[in-house]
């Protein structure tokens, strides 16, 4: 007998737990969660768990003349979720049905039932509105019903069959109503659980949309850059990986015919990454205002990154720097990809001098110092590996070659539209994969001091100064 009524009450559990279930998905919970209910939702709670105390005496099995139940189930979590007022009137609705029913016990299952919701309620007062976890809400529960059993035992008459009732049903009451409040009190813990990762997630999303905005600050993002000087002209653009990256690019002009130029690329990526290539950017420019060479310039910012570094991280940096007047470009490589030089005829070559360490591993290493020429119309193009590394869905590299081939085709366009050129191909090779690195550009075109001119008449006056060849 006790174990078919158990079962009998934990399928009428199981209903009540599904229902349950689907209104901790709806928008209401969330006001019951972050604790902003208004009377229109505590109206909700009212009728909606009145009922299910009613469903809850419907769903109960009939025994000795009683009814054992999970009645007050309903009531209680109307008080835990919205106070005494809802308690009592959640058990109020479930009382009066009750009593309507009649039965000798009609009259303390119907006291039971409302003093169910109001203790509740009173609980949720002391507590001032925060729901009990699983075991403090299982323990509640087991005295309320034990409590129901008590009023049970002292009021019907005969007492002898009270107390036969109270007997057969006190288990099967106890358990499955402990077994339904121990499973709301289980699912609005995962719910409170889910907002706090929701709510930490959306934080971490704005704290990183700031640092991307930072990130981005702190990079030249104006062109062209110096519309003032129409000895060349330059366009750099960067997309991270993820919401920051490791990549970084720079220029500015050290005297008035001297223009640094910067690319690098940090490893690891996030947050850490970024920090790294703020620190490591600014150094460079710091150390490059001097006026001192880029070997020196890697060789100072190595020192001082490598003196203090416990997280072992490093970078990989291309310095130049190219004269204005003469078209002559001094640079250093720290561990970065060769850049490219591109002439306005589309030949490209790359400067394949063998690039020094990685900036910030070790302190001391000294760097080599290598000089090329621009002639008017040529182009020097820098790049991250976040291009040719990129992959597409069947995790094939992008690879030199083909920006090679894209650098060739788009020789004769302007920088902007050439290095647009570039994504756009990468774009179409990835098609859809998910970008793996950070994606890094900077073309500088150097005029000469004539200025910009379009590159049909500089190839023309090339192939007339070499007799036709470009």
């Amino acid at each position: 007998m006790v174990i078919d009524t158990l079962v009998g009450l934990i399928r009428t559990v199981s209903v009540v737990a599904v229902v349950v279930y689907i209104l901790t998905r709806s928008r209401m919970y969330n006001a019951v969660i972050e604790n902003r209910m208004n009377w229109r939702h505590k109206a909700v709670i009212i009728t909606l768990f009145g009922l299910f105390s009613i469903y809850g005496t419907v769903g109960g099995v009939e025994i000795l003349g009683a009814i054992a139940n999970i009645r007050d189930l309903g009531p209680v979590i109307a008080g835990l979720v919205a106070g005494p007022l809802a308690g009592f009137l959640a058990g109020l609705i479930g009382a009066a049905y009750r009593y309507l029913q009649g039965g000798f016990t009609a009259v303390s299952c119907s006291l039971s039932t409302l003093l169910a919701g109001v203790l509740a309620g009173l609980f949720c007062l002391i507590r001032r509105n925060e729901l009990p976890g699983v075991k403090t809400a299982m323990i509640l529960m087991a005295g309320i019903e034990l409590l129901h059993m008590g009023l049970t035992l002292l009021i019907p008459r005969p007492f002898d069959k009270a107390l036969q009732l109270v007997k057969t049903i006190i288990i099967p009451m106890v358990g499955a109503n402990v077994m339904g409040i121990g499973l709301f009190a289980f699912m609005m813990q995962n719910l409170k659980r889910e907002k706090a990762v929701e709510s930490a997630r959306n934080m971490i999303k704005g704290e990183l949309k700031a640092a991307r905005e930072i990130q981005m600050g702190i990079l030249p993002k104006i062109f062209p850059p110096f519309p003032d000087r129409p000895e060349f002209d330059l366009y750099a653009m960067i997309e991270p990986a993820r919401e920051v990256g490791g990549d970084f690019y720079d220029f500015f002009f050290t005297d008035k015919d001297h223009l640094c130029f910067v690319i690098g690329d940090v490893s690891g990526k996030g947050v850490p990454a970024s920090l790294f290539m703020a620190v490591t950017k600014t150094l460079i420019k710091t150390r490059a205002l001097t006026g001192v060479s880029p070997d020196q310039i890697l060789g100072a910012v190595n020192d001082e990154l490598s003196q203090d570094n416990p997280s072992a991280m490093f970078a990989t940096v291309f310095c130049g720097v190219l004269n204005i007047r003469t078209g002559d470009i001094f640079y250093a490589n720290g561990g970065h990809n060769p850049p490219y030089i591109v002439t306005s005829g589309g030949r490209i070559t790359s400067l394949t001098a063998d690039p020094g360490p990685m900036v910030g591993a070790l302190d001391g290493i000294t760097y080599r110092c290598d000089r090329t020429r621009l002639d008017p119309g040529d182009s020097i193009f820098l790049y991250t590996d976040g291009v040719s590394e990129a992959m597409d869905k069947s995790e094939s590299f992008f690879t030199t070659s083909r920006l090679e081939e894209g650098l060739i085709s788009l020789a004769s366009q302007p920088v902007r539209e050439a290095i647009g050129g570039i994504v756009e191909r990468v774009a179409a090779f990835c098609d859809g994969a998910e970008q793996s690195d950070d994606i890094t550009l900077l073309m500088l075109r150097y005029y000469g001091r004539s200025g910009r001119r379009d590159n049909a008449s500089l190839i023309a006056e090339r192939s007339e100064n070499t007799g036709g060849s470009v």
